[in-house]
């Protein structure tokens, strides 16, 4: 089921140009991929990829895999730090990462088992938080781009020498999460996540990553997940008119420059006259841009209704294909 949006609208910015056409450019949310209970308000967030081994010696990893020496250990906690930065203060929802708390895993891809309520319940309420974030698991690898591999295959097979440099290099970090609810005792989200950035790797042509990817590329993971519980948005534009014919006009331009200052309650009352002029064209013109207006004030019953007698009653075709796009976009929210 679809969950309604609170929130209609974000932005409204009127694009005018020498036509008789203006444009509106309106900016909806969409729902997010999972949702939080209403009672989340402060969350917890620890590591538990790594192992008590790992904490004390760096990891020796495979150059041959593309994984440097033990930057697991360090860049799992960048992960942290992007779902930190990503939620701070989003929708008042606080998130805390206890510098005194380090749990332990399996320090692989393997999933560890569920955390003992005991030990999450101490975690939050020694935090004050009402649920508990963890990282379960962190890997990395990197890999050379299909681009630059078939580039210096080809370059072997046709003599050139030397072959070019491999340019790019594309880190990988797979994490596990797991959302923590102390007081029901329930998984409220795991997930599974694979990120990746692509990097320079330089004129060199050895394929070692730079420095910065693996803490980067971790930190994106973090706020790759945590977006999962924050509305996105995308853009729509509506047409209206500017203009309208013969005497009508200049109460046309008027009415349009309200809505170029965001005053759509002074653009209504002006165009609510014009939709009953003795020209045809200019009613229907002004029924279309009531319908606009509407939507702008996230009125979308009112909005459907103008359309609808723009197009019926004075066959306005802009308002017909306003009309399916305005139902269009309510139907995804609903």
């Amino acid at each position: 089921m679809k969950k309604t949006l609170s929130i209609l609208f974000i932005i409204a910015v009127v694009f005018s140009g020498c036509s008789k056409y203006g444009n509106v450019r309106l900016q909806y949310p969409t729902a997010p991929q999972a949702f939080l209970p209403k009672n989340i308000h402060t969350i917890a967030s620890v590591n538990r990829s790594l192992t008590k081994k790992d904490d004390k010696h760096p990891i020796i990893e495979a150059i041959t895999s593309g994984e440097i020496a033990g930057s697991d250990k360090k860049a799992s906690d960048e992960c942290l730090k992007g779902v930190y930065d990503k939620i701070k203060g989003w929708k008042q929802i606080d998130i805390f990462i206890p510098t005194k708390t380090r749990l332990y895993g399996t320090g692989t891809r393997e999933t560890p088992e569920l955390l003992d309520w005991k030990i999450v319940k101490h975690i939050c309420d020694s935090a004050k938080a009402d649920a508990l974030l963890v990282l379960e698991t962190f890997d990395s690898n990197s890999d050379l781009l299909a681009s630059a591999v078939n580039n210096t295959v080809n370059a072997v097979l046709t003599g050139t020498i030397p072959p070019p440099a491999l340019h790019q290099i594309r880190m990988n970090v797979v994490c596990y999460w797991r959302l923590y609810d102390p007081v029901n005792e329930k998984i409220i989200d795991q997930y599974k996540s694979t990120s990746f950035l692509t990097f320079d790797a330089g004129s060199s042509g050895i394929a070692i990553p730079p420095p910065q990817a693996l803490p980067q590329t971790a930190y994106h993971a973090g706020e790759e997940y945590i977006r999962r519980f924050l509305s996105n948005y995308y853009y729509v534009n509506r047409s209206l008119y500017k203009s309208g014919k013969a005497a009508d006009n200049q109460k046309f331009l008027s009415a349009f420059r309200r809505s170029e200052v965001a005053d759509w309650d002074g653009a209504l009352l002006a165009w609510e006259p014009l939709t009953k002029s003795n020209n045809r064209i200019n009613a229907g013109r002004a029924c279309l841009n009531m319908a606009v207006a509407n939507e702008v004030l996230g009125k979308n019953d009112q909005a459907l209704i103008w359309a609808k007698k723009a197009y019926v009653d004075y066959g306005n075709k802009l308002a017909r294909d306003y009309q399916n796009q305005l139902q269009n976009r309510l139907s995804m929210e609903y």
